[in-house]
């Protein structure tokens, strides 16, 4: 009977294993075309990745692989395309069939963003993901009831809410050899974020999971509160440029050494920039899989960001600790890469460097 159940938990474990390297490859694949329709329309780009690892089925259903179609979209009445049939909610229903990938990708934005129930979409932020995934079910994109939360999902466990951040970032430039050619059209309802400092009751999200902060400062540019919260279920506090690490230790009760130990730095006492500081341990594996590197991220920040030991991220990834790798990159937060994120050969991490394993 053991031998039996041994059986059945290595089946499960492959099983998972062999999914996530499906989904990681369809991301790989598809991620800059995702980016390019966000800039163009509006149109998140971790919403519309995840219903093409949905729909899709990781780019392996026979709809995807025959007609190119990964989204489900069907004919309707205005469609003058080429068409294919197949079962869904009824029998032999009427689909659309693409040229390639790419014009999945660009009919699927223009489908939402030319349709009246789909225009509230357009008012929410577009990191707001979990707000868009229940209002594509709301406007009835897919009858499958639980959807929005199998969207919510896939959006957390690959993090592809980096992917929107990306597109949102006007230094980021997505590969065009895998797009199509409306790389130069006017990006429409990207947003600006506000630099106030907001004092009021509202939903923070920190690594893409949401926490509550009642009524309590945020700081600006940042999104972290003022005062003592969670990541990756450590203790850590946003400290500004010029503090004491010394001071720090003495507010919250915890010895120099290890506070500087916490945070995998030398021996220093005034902070030189803004940074996270952990209070208490971080852990040994991030709270999801991936973490997509965005401009100027070092391996340290990612580290501090993620609330991961950077010698595990380092060793995780195959990284010198010290470096900067290249935007867009995805770095393992709780496995062993099976290859190693290409990073940036000129820089090197010279501030607050680490000398702590």
């Amino acid at each position: 009977m053991k031998i039996l159940w041994s059986a059945i938990f290595m089946m499960i474990a492959f099983s998972s294993i062999a999914q996530k390297e499906k989904a990681f490859a369809y991301i790989e694949k598809y991620k800059d075309i995702a980016i390019i329709e966000m800039q163009r329309t509006g149109v998140p780009a971790s919403i519309t990745i995840a219903q093409g690892i949905l729909e899709s089925k990781y780019g392996e259903s026979d709809l995807c692989k025959n007609s190119n179609n990964h989204f489900g979209i069907k004919c309707k009445i205005e469609w003058q395309g080429e068409k294919v049939y197949a079962d869904d909610d009824e029998s032999n229903e009427c689909f659309r069939k693409y040229l390639d990938a790419a014009e999945s990708y660009k009919d699927h934005s223009n489908f939402l963003k030319t349709r009246s129930h789909y225009s509230f979409l357009f008012n929410l932020e577009p990191t707001d993901f979990e707000s868009w995934a229940y209002g594509l079910k709301k406007a009835g994109y897919a009858t499958e009831k639980n959807y929005a939360e199998r969207l919510i999902g896939i959006i957390n466990n690959y993090n592809l809410n980096s992917y929107t951040l990306l597109a949102l970032d006007k230094n980021y430039i997505p590969k065009t050899d895998v797009a199509f050619n409306t790389v130069k059209e006017s990006k429409l309802n990207t947003r600006t974020i506000e630099t106030t400092v907001v004092e009021d009751e509202k939903d923070i999200i920190y690594n893409n999971s949401t926490t509550n902060i009642s009524k309590e400062k945020i700081i600006k540019n940042t999104g972290y509160p003022n005062t003592v919260f969670e990541i990756n279920n450590s203790k850590v506090i946003y400290a500004q440029s010029g503090t004491s690490m010394l001071a720090i230790a003495q507010q919250y009760n915890v010895s120099y050494s290890k506070l500087i130990y916490f945070n995998d730095l030398s021996a220093i006492d005034i902070l030189e920039k803004d940074q996270l500081i952990f209070i208490e341990k971080k852990q040994k594996k991030g709270s999801k899989d991936f973490h997509i590197v965005t401009e100027g991220e070092s391996l340290y920040d990612i580290a501090q960001k993620e609330g991961i030991k950077l010698y595990v991220l380092a060793e995780y990834n195959g990284l010198n600790k010290d470096i900067f790798p290249l935007v867009g990159e995805t770095i393992h937060l709780r496995t062993k890469a099976l290859i190693t994120p290409k990073y940036n050969v000129a820089k090197i991490l010279t501030t607050n460097s680490s000398t702590i394993n």
